[in-house]
């Protein structure tokens, strides 16, 4: 494990973490009892097979 040879500075700490960005999740059209979706393009698979719902996500 990575251990630090010496103390970050508060503000280079928050500068390397406000770097970090989450991004949206691509969302895919499906197809499910007739009705078009808007789903995670990770999760087509589980919509699908009827693991997860809509009313669930």
């Amino acid at each position: 494990m990575a251990v630090p040879k010496r103390k970050m500075s508060r503000s280079n700490t928050r500068h390397r973490r406000a770097q970090w960005k989450a991004s949206t999740p691509q969302l895919v059209p499906v197809r499910i009892d007739g009705a078009t979706h808007l789903v995670p393009q990770h999760l087509v698979k589980a919509y699908e097979r009827g693991l997860i719902n809509q009313k669930d996500y």
